[in-house]
């Protein structure tokens, strides 16, 4: 009786399905880890977060210098959803990547994408805004970009961008969308209502004090379609490695991050909140 009055309900607001429908007030929480092929510890510990733990996308650098080794990994693990993340800049002080295309107004003089989009107090940075930068080679590195993921992973979903590129440029962003649709790859969290989660503040927390303002966090939240987005890794002396002015215990945080996103206790609040776990490939299905 009462699903059918739920289906009626449905069909007369013109609301896409009845399983949409009757989703309301579920929690959904989608849990993205950043930059697989960035680094080899940031490989072992996306996919770690995905097999012992509760990220369920992924983004993928493919200018990243460990990215054969991530496309290895993923198409290891068909089932673990992955994003192209489009990148523009090489942020690391001691760790650099170029773009696939020849692009020189897109790079520094040593051949190198900028470190940075938007200015700062960086000593020695250049940043990709006040460089003389060209729409239509930013648009055939992009492409290329997706073009090699595609080629290489299956289970490519959905597009994002590294350090916020997108909104470098009201054109930059216009022609994203563009190249989003045209690839098949348009999953926007933006038209699902999908929220922002609180994790932690700062990267001097210590990976305990992450996990339990985590919880906290979990414990607080409502229903709705709820991202958290970081980045995992591991303090090991490839990542200790990584860093530049202003982030220097890139090691220690990203453990943090892995510690989190591996937690039986933050699985078990999950579990006990009935939290579902979703990736981008999801959102269609669940809109809300």
């Amino acid at each position: 009786m009462v699903k059918s009055y739920l289906f009626a309900l449905c069909f007369v607001l013109g609301v896409v399905s009845y399983t949409a429908c009757a989703q309301k007030g579920e929690i959904y929480l989608l849990v993205r880890a950043d930059d697989i092929g960035f680094s080899r510890s940031a490989n072992l510990a996306c996919i770690d977060s995905y097999t012992k733990g509760i990220a369920r996308s992924v983004e993928v650098m493919v200018p990243g210098p460990w990215f054969e080794e991530a496309v290895a990994l993923l198409r290891e693990h068909p089932d673990y959803d992955v994003g192209v993340h489009l990148v523009l800049t090489s942020e690391w002080t001691g760790l650099k990547w170029r773009p696939l295309t020849h692009a020189p107004s897109l790079t520094d003089e040593d051949g190198y994408f900028h470190p940075f989009i938007w200015p700062n107090k960086v000593e020695g940075a250049t940043f990709f805004r006040e460089s003389a930068w060209k729409l239509e080679e930013v648009e055939a590195e992009m492409r290329a970009q997706i073009e090699l993921a595609l080629k290489k992973i299956p289970q490519i979903s959905h597009m994002s961008y590294h350090m916020g590129m997108n909104q470098a440029d009201p054109d930059i962003n216009d022609m994203l969308k563009k190249l989003a649709a045209e690839y098949k790859i348009d999953i926007d969290p933006a038209r699902y209502n999908v929220q922002r989660a609180r994790g932690w503040e700062g990267s001097q927390t210590s990976p305990y004090d992450k996990e339990e303002r985590f919880i906290k966090m979990l414990e607080e939240l409502k229903p709705g379609i709820h991202m958290l987005v970081e980045h995992p890794g591991y303090d090991d002396a490839e990542m200790r490695g990584v860093g530049h002015v202003g982030y220097e215990n890139v090691a220690e945080d990203r453990k943090g991050v892995t510690h989190v996103m591996t937690s039986e206790k933050v699985k078990e609040v999950i579990k006990k909140r009935g939290i579902k776990l979703i990736s981008y490939k999801d959102l269609p299905s669940i809109k809300n």
